[in-house]
């Protein structure tokens, strides 16, 4: 149920997200904002079944809106073009961005009460954990 995820989230923890921006393409100076923002992260659901994903930090704001299983166009923080479809596997919302022959999975799933966000990019793995805000 994507209803578990919905609420604040605060980044706690991250490990590896460096390699992961520079797996995906991610140029230097927008890698050292990306390692140092700690963003807030609402997960939302609307009234017409969107499901809202936003993300806040100091140095930018980012948010798609979303339906499960549906393709959709998001432009990344970091300015990708991708074609992102998320489902609900197991218990996780993975998000699949596509992008110039490219792929990266993101897998967000809750434990202990937590929110991991795993970032996957071929063998380049990175954890991010989030706290309820």
């Amino acid at each position: 149920m994507v209803e578990q995820f919905v609420g604040n989230w605060t980044l706690a923890t991250s490990e590896n997200f460096d390699d992961y921006m520079k797996a995906i393409g991610v140029g230097f100076a927008t890698r050292q904002m990306g390692n140092m923002a700690k963003p807030n992260l609402m997960i939302s659901v609307g009234d017409d079944g969107l499901i809202s994903m936003k993300s806040e930090s100091t140095f930018k704001t980012t948010e798609i809106k979303f339906k499960l299983d549906e393709e959709f166009e998001e432009t990344t923080a970091d300015g990708r073009k991708t074609k992102t479809v998320i489902t609900l596997e197991n218990g996780k919302l993975v998000q699949r961005q596509t992008w110039e022959g490219k792929q990266t999975m993101l897998e967000r799933e809750i434990q202990e009460g937590k929110l991991t966000a795993k970032c996957i990019m071929d063998d380049v793995v990175a954890l991010r954990t989030y706290e309820r805000a």
